[in-house]
């Protein structure tokens, strides 16, 4: 059985939100087992441990979350040179861009030599102000479904061996 790895933060619930959604439908694969693992739990192991990744951040000043560039940091050189090849998608709940988180996962999937499988997936969810930057987030349905989308899409190509 082949082991899809979830590794998500999120302080307001929106990535949360996304990342669940995801790891819901790939669950649904049942060739598949799904390791959902907030970036201070997940550890070296569970990367080595795991044929696909999907890595879901909001985007904080233009960049991934200090979390999550924790658990890069974290795992980057003890997994190095020995997941190359596995296959990846990257979820960004952000304020109102997202690219450059998109950007900054997308650079450390290439010095892990992973291949990505889906664009990276970015609900903008337009908050602006410190008062909607803070608040607790509800990602809308149709975004819950992209997710969910992509997580069935992972999962099946990982069962399918097409990944």
């Amino acid at each position: 059985m082949k082991t899809l790895l979830v590794v998500f933060h999120s302080l307001t619930g929106g990535t949360r939100q996304m990342a669940e959604a995801a790891a819901a439908s790939a669950a649904d694969e049942t060739e598949i087992n799904v390791r959902l693992l907030t970036a201070t739990e997940a550890q070296p192991v569970d990367v080595l441990a795991a044929d696909g990744f999907i890595f879901a951040t909001p985007e904080n000043l233009a960049a991934m979350a200090g979390r999550m560039k924790d658990f890069f940091d974290r795992t980057y050189y003890p997994v190095i040179d020995r997941i190359n090849g596995r296959p990846y998608a990257a979820l960004i709940c952000a304020g109102s861009d997202g690219e450059n988180a998109g950007r900054q996962i997308a650079r450390i999937a290439t010095g892990w030599r992973l291949r990505q499988v889906a664009d990276t997936l970015i609900v903008r969810i337009n908050a602006q102000t410190a008062e909607t930057i803070l608040a607790a987030k509800t990602i809308p349905p149709a975004e819950l479904q992209r997710c969910r989308d992509l997580g069935a899409a992972l999962a099946g190509g990982l069962a399918a061996g097409i990944f």
